[in-house]
């Protein structure tokens, strides 16, 4: 029996070692990020500034792959896209069609055989794939595939899906793609490059983001239209959940081949993951949504004080909601070192709130005696919150008031976000109250779920908010729950 058939018949089979996850304190990290071009002399170039503008979607790594009809040429590497590329790298980078991938490692290690895209030669030719999401039941389909003869050069569960493509018995391309996507269980928004074709599939609850638009004649993919500004291109449509689009040279065409499914965007792209001047989920602006959702925490959280600070930069757009709906001035209490490294030597004599300060540094003249309130867009363990709750007073506050625009964090998620298991979440285990006095600050409040949905755009029930209320929209084999270290046996499911 071979491993396409084996998968089907035996969707409970126990996997192998559960992947690694890495951990970094107090924020989710970006998942990852996909870029592709179709049609154009500058493909290369054109992929490392979509790349650029996709940064912080994923800073551990990047790649591009390009593809003159004939070959593949890739160019990848640890660390930030500026410092990976430069014009000698992407002058190899030969053909009209490319594809790219930031990454922040939601399963595999931090390693370059993890790097994506990751490429093969097989029976239909060249084959490169990107993937942003993650795949929940990718350990025990590595496993089955192994067990027939499998060998694989990455930890990255995006590797199962070139191994099933491979393994399909279906006469096309096209069809092993869809074969393969068929068994695997999950987030995935992916840009495939092939010898001919430029091909884009996004999973059928429709998870991450993933856009379609046009760059002169060609056509052009990002998870996000903020890659579209900055080359100029035009958004004309996201990809659909559930669609596949293939472009070639005769043009683009659209396919819907699997079963439709309940819509589940994540509804964390909203509050922290996507650029606030990027447009997703069809053509919804990321920036007045949050101003909206600081604006309906000042309506559920009204506290009085003399100035509203945000958390930069990812709490500026809902501070300033919240300054708007409270009536109360905004101020920039804190300050960013935008030019912090990956890396740091930290002295050996001891620096009040070292860590925190590498970011940020509040500003005494604007904080001295003052009521303040302090808008995030979440907390996740609370160490660096209090921190700076520590930092604001020690700047002579007088009283400090945290507001946080989404819900309490108590659940990881599992369809491409790198979170922090269960028990670190504070969340998840500690009532309001008790993160208050943790943190250590006069007041917390966070905003409530509905109001989170009702300032989202659209319906409440087309969004993702596992994280927030341990609701999975895919519910869980046993043998996923055991390697993914879920032990409830009725955890409750969105569908």
């Amino acid at each position: 029996m071979d491993a396409i058939n084996s998968i089907q018949q035996r969707g409970d089979a126990k996997g192998s070692n559960a992947p690694v996850h890495l951990i970094t304190p107090d924020k989710f990290h970006d998942q990852c990020a996909v870029f592709g071009l179709f049609g154009h002399r500058e493909a290369a170039n054109l992929t490392y500034l979509g790349l650029y503008a996709l940064q912080h979607r994923g800073q551990e790594s990047s790649g591009i792959v390009s593809s003159d009809g004939r070959d593949l040429y890739q160019e990848k590497g640890m660390g930030l896209v500026a410092d990976i590329f430069s014009k000698k790298e992407i002058r190899r980078l030969k053909g009209t069609r490319a594809i790219g991938h930031n990454r922040y490692s939601t399963a595999g290690e931090s390693h370059l055989k993890n790097v994506q895209p990751l490429t093969v030669n097989f029976a239909f030719g060249n084959l490169a794939l990107a993937h942003n999401g993650n795949l929940i039941n990718a350990p025990i389909l590595r496993s089955e595939l192994e067990a027939y003869g499998s060998i694989f050069q990455s930890d990255s569960d995006s590797e199962v899906i070139i191994h099933l493509i491979a393994h399909s018995k279906a006469e096309t391309l096209v069809n092993r793609i869809i074969d393969a996507l068929s068994l695997v269980r999950g987030a995935f928004s992916l840009a495939i490059l092939t010898d001919n074709d430029l091909i884009v599939v996004r999973d059928p609850h429709g998870f991450r983001p993933l856009c379609l638009g046009r760059f002169k004649e060609a056509w052009v993919v990002a998870s996000e239209t903020c890659a579209f500004d900055l080359i100029g291109a035009e958004f004309v449509r996201e990809v659909e959940p559930g669609e596949l689009v293939v472009i070639n040279e005769k043009g683009l065409t659209s396919h819907h081949p699997f079963i439709p499914q309940p819509p589940a965007k994540c509804v964390f792209e909203f509050v922290y993951f996507s650029r606030p001047d990027s447009k997703i989920f069809g053509s919804t602006a990321v920036y007045p949504v949050r101003k909206a959702l600081g604006r309906q925490l000042a309506k559920e959280a009204m506290v009085q004080a003399d100035m509203v600070i945000p958390v930069p930069d990812s709490g500026v757009p809902a501070a300033l909601g919240y300054a708007e709906g409270a009536g109360i001035p905004f101020e920039i209490g804190l300050t960013r070192n935008h030019y912090m490294g990956r890396t740091f030597i930290e002295p050996e004599q001891s620096i009040r709130h070292f860590g925190v300060k590498l970011k940020l540094n509040a500003v005494p003249e604007i904080l001295e005696g003052k009521r303040v309130v302090v808008v995030d867009d979440s907390i996740v363990r609370g160490t660096t919150s209090r921190k700076i709750v520590k930092m604001i007073r020690h700047a002579g506050a007088r009283e400090v008031h945290m507001r946080i625009s989404s819900p309490p964090i108590v659940a990881p998620c599992f369809y491409g976000i790198d979170t922090p298991t269960k028990k670190e979440l504070i969340g998840s285990s500690h009532a309001i109250e008790e993160i208050r006095k943790y943190i250590m600050a006069d007041s917390l409040a966070y905003l409530s779920l509905e109001g989170m949905l009702n300032a989202a755009p659209g319906k409440a029930d087309s969004y993702c908010h596992a994280c927030f209320t341990d609701q999975y929209p895919i519910s869980f084999t046993k043998a996923e729950q055991l390697q993914l270290g879920l032990f409830e046996p009725h955890r409750k499911a969105g569908s």
